[in-house]
């Protein structure tokens, strides 16, 4: 989202009463399919209408059962003040829908963000997206999934802002590539399931976002991303296709254009592409002000309008009464906010299971801190309890400190420089080493640089309960050990750099860089990051300590790659570390690692690239139109290390690589082919669309009651004047009203696409060795070659987490689905297993392949 509490970029528009009503004039645009989509077999509208939910998959039957009957029970403003937002801090979330009083429903509570609970207090900073990919383990994502549900659950929130799969990671200087994972889709894919179902099995809904394309902060609100149907499907939708299938309950739709429509009211991304081929079932939500039209976004498939506001009089808001009245008047059909209302219910019902079917109240304000305050804050009204400081941390430190220390990427350790062993004195030289001055939460939303950087800034930031510095945690290990211990600030005194690092036996020097969203800049760099070099003077500090001291050990802190060549070949550069943004904990889970009391596992979760060029696809700074700026992904699935094998660019650490204080062998290939099913083309059609229970359609009867007390500025689901409600406006394309049954596509049927895609063709073995002296765990890598000149050489398709004693050995097994070895096939819009041969790797990166074996034709 991009709204934050001291922004003025935000207009709020009063709900103002006016003698008539709003007239609705504007187009419904048609499906805007990729170039080369072939309308010959499917239709040029087939983006319309919007698909009902079928409560599809055995794990949304029973949260539909009572969906349905919740919904049924509706009037007609109640069911629209479920899908529309109340307004920007017009109540305590930072998105808040309206309620049902007759009921004793109160309004969904929506809040940010992907790493922890924002605008609050006594909640944790967990480690970014982008380090807990660095972990690659399945293990660590899921806990982080259930604490931070945890932490959401005991605040009184009911939908969980993140996980992040879009951006991707497209180029490396994207602002909030940091949020999400990776810019490779299988990791980023496994990534979002297990945070998915931790945060849910808490009893809270997450979102997958920034549902699609959105992989720029520069002209994000504007920019017209144009990109080829096997691309969209290959990289930037197969992570949300495993969000689907991993039960998602909500997905939040992008500022951006994809092919001349909005995200929000794009037919072929949210209908065609996430409602039908990938059977969501849960609902999708704007971003903060994604939303542009009344009857585009309803028809378009969004499903609730945050936060609310920002339409035009009589209104204030693009639904709330003016949804009310475009479904009295025919432009919106009553099935399609049935369907809207029936999505929103079963996601909430969908994750009320177990311990937690109990919805604690709400118990923060996002707008103010102090305990008294007004309960509606844009109003400035109703004063009362509105912060009850709920500590909702629990034992997640010990958690955020694991995750910190084995996300942690060792990517150079010459002459056994770590683990260090009772130096007799070390420099920890730097800014980032340091506290922040006035505490970790000075920098609102971590908008400056001065103290250790542990998240980027943006929306999604979190406060920090406290902030293990660096130079904090290094000094208490050093007095433990008798250890002579400096410590230097600022990056800018190059002399006193070199005097304090050359009197020490260890030097530790820190460098950053930063990035966000852009309603944020900082020194020059709005959200984007404007180059890949270190920030405030790092290099310089970096090269001024290593002239001095043999035994120079650089610690990054870093939201992605940086051009750190020149260090990887500095001879008395003898270790660089990444340590990424690692929460809480940071220095904790440094220390662990500096010491060896955490053999690192952290593998680089992208590649590492000695110019800004070598990554090929570029972001787009200055638009030739700034008013419609427009950017073609024409680099097509080759992207990162995908990119740098086809273009022969050697990196400066490859996607995957990693250093251990163990070494590990590789051996024993096993390829066994699995009895599978036939994979079978989705086929048939949908039930008509359903209606649930029965509206009183009379205006009258969906104005604001006599008497009701207004809160202005708040949106209200009502008519205004409804003495006065106009003829319905032609709406175009009829197909957008049509409520009949609807053919299934071929590549769909149930949650995540077609089943049989998910069927296991192969498994593949291997036998891994720990050969040093000390225990370490390795991340073995499957890599695929699918063969042909349209295909990188080789994608991930899977990993595993192996802890070995010195001298053990196991064997780690890999499940190859159908889905894996397919490639997206345009014209029949349906996936299919190629003719090419096909190739398995099992290695250490995506450029250190240890094993190798062709996969056997078996007639997939």
């Amino acid at each position: 989202m991009a709204i934050h509490h001291s922004s003025s970029m935000f207009i709020l528009l009063a709900a103002t009463v006016v003698g008539h009503l709003l007239q609705v004039t504007e187009a419904i645009g048609t499906t805007t399919f990729p170039a080369g989509f072939p309308t010959d077999r499917f239709p040029p509208n087939a983006g319309f209408p919007s698909p009902w939910a079928d409560g599809g998959g055995a794990e949304w039957t029973e949260a539909y059962i009572k969906s349905r009957a919740f919904v049924a029970n509706l009037t007609l403003p109640e069911k629209v003040n479920l899908t529309t937002g109340t307004g920007w801090e017009a109540d305590r979330c930072v998105g808040m829908t309206g309620s049902v009083p007759r009921l004793g429903f109160r309004g969904f509570c929506l809040q940010d963000g992907p790493l922890g609970v924002r605008y609050t207090d006594h909640n944790s900073a967990f480690p970014a997206g982008v380090n807990v990919a660095a972990t690659f383990s399945r293990r660590l994502m899921r806990r982080r999934g259930e604490a931070m549900g945890e932490e959401f659950h005991g605040k009184g929130i009911d939908v969980q802002l993140g996980p992040v799969a879009g951006p991707l990671g497209r180029v490396p200087q994207g602002g909030r590539n940091w949020e999400g994972f990776s810019p490779d889709p299988y990791l980023t894919g496994v990534a979002m399931a297990e945070t998915i179902q931790g945060i849910q099995s808490r009893g809270v809904v997450a979102c997958a976002k920034h549902y699609i394309l959105n992989e720029q902060e520069h002209y994000r609100n504007r920019i017209d991303v144009q990109i080829d149907d096997r691309t969209m499907h290959e990289l930037y939708l197969w992570p949300f296709a495993d969000a689907v299938r991993a039960g998602v309950g909500s997905v939040m739709c992008s500022y951006n254009k994809i092919h001349g429509e909005y995200a929000c009211e794009n037919p072929w991304t949210t209908n065609y592409l996430l409602k039908n081929e990938l059977n969501f079932q849960g609902f999708v939500m704007s971003d903060w002000g994604a939303q542009h039209t009344t009857l585009g976004s309803a028809l378009g498939g969004l499903d609730m309008a945050m936060p609310g506001d920002g339409g035009r009089p009589p209104y204030g808001s693009l639904w709330g009464g003016a949804l009310t009245e475009a479904v009295l008047k025919g432009e919106v059909p009553e099935w399609r906010l049935d369907d809207m209302v029936a999505r929103i219910m079963a996601a909430y019902f969908k994750v009320r299971v177990g311990n937690y079917t109990t919805r604690p109240e709400i118990n923060f304000s996002s707008w103010t801190k102090k305990e008294v305050g007004p309960l509606y804050s844009a109003s400035n009204q109703t004063y009362t309890v509105v912060n009850e400081f709920v500590d909702v941390q629990g034992d997640h430190g010990e958690l955020i400190r694991e995750i910190g220390a084995k996300s942690i990427v060792l990517l150079k350790n010459e002459h056994g420089t770590l683990p260090l062993r009772n130096p007799s004195s070390i420099a920890v030289i730097g800014e980032d080493a340091q506290d922040t001055p006035g505490g970790p939460n000075a920098c609102p939303e971590r908008n400056c640089t001065k103290g250790t950087l542990a998240m980027g800034y943006g929306s999604g930031t979190a406060d920090y309960p406290y902030l293990i510095s660096p130079a904090t945690a290094l000094r208490a290990q050093a007095a433990r050990d008798n250890t002579s211990f400096t410590t230097l600030s600022g990056n800018w005194d190059l002399d006193a750099a070199k005097k304090a690092a050359s009197n020490a036996s260890v030097a530790i020097v820190f460098a950053m860089a930063h990035a966000g969203e852009n309603f944020i800049t900082i020194d020059g760099n709005a959200g984007d990051r404007n180059n890949l070099t270190l920030w405030d003077n790092g290099d310089e500090l970096i090269k001024a300590v290593a002239s001095v001291n043999p035994r120079t050990v650089v610690v990054l802190h870093t939201v992605g790659p940086v051009i750190i060549d020149y260090a990887k070949k500095h001879p008395n550069i003898t270790a660089i570390l990444w340590a990424g943004l690692p929460g809480q904990e940071s220095g904790n889970g440094l220390v662990d690692v500096l010491y060896g009391k955490v053999n690192p596992q952290g593998r680089s979760p992208f590649t590492w690239g000695k110019s800004v060029e070598d990554y090929g696809a570029q972001l787009l700074f200055q638009a030739p139109n700034p008013t419609a700026p427009a950017q073609t992904f024409d680099e097509g699935v080759f992207i990162d290390y995908r990119h740098f094998s086809k273009a022969s660019i050697t990196s400066s650490f490859p996607f995957g690589f990693g250093l251990s204080y163990t070494k590990f062998s590789y051996s024993d290939i096993n390829v066994l082919v699995q009895q599978a099913t036939g994979y079978k083309a989705a086929a048939g059609s949908t039930n008509p669309a359903p209606t649930y229970g029965t509206v009183n359609k009379d205006p009258l009867a969906n104005t604001m009651p006599t008497g009701f007390t207004k809160i202005t500025p708040y949106v209200y689901p009502w008519l205004v004047n409804g003495n006065n409600l106009t003829s319905a406006s032609p709406v175009s394309p009829a197909d957008a009203l049509d409520g009949s049954a609807q053919p299934q596509l071929p590549a769909g049927g149930a949650p995540g696409g077609n089943p049989g895609l998910y069927d296991v063709v192969y498994t593949i073995s291997a036998t891994i060795r720990n050969t040093g002296k000390v225990a370490g765990t390795e991340i073995p890598q499957l890599y695929v070659q699918l063969g042909g000149q349209e295909n990188p050489f080789g994608v991930l398709r899977g990993f595993d987490e192996v802890t070995l004693d010195p001298n053990e050995s196991k064997t780690v097994t890999f499940n190859l689905t159908r889905r894996d070895i397919s490639n997206w096939n345009t014209t029949t819009q349906n996936w299919e297993v190629t003719a090419n041969e096909k190739v398995v790797f099992i290695g250490a990166s995506a450029f250190d392949l240890r094993l190798n074996s062709s996969l056997p034709s078996a007639g997939w």
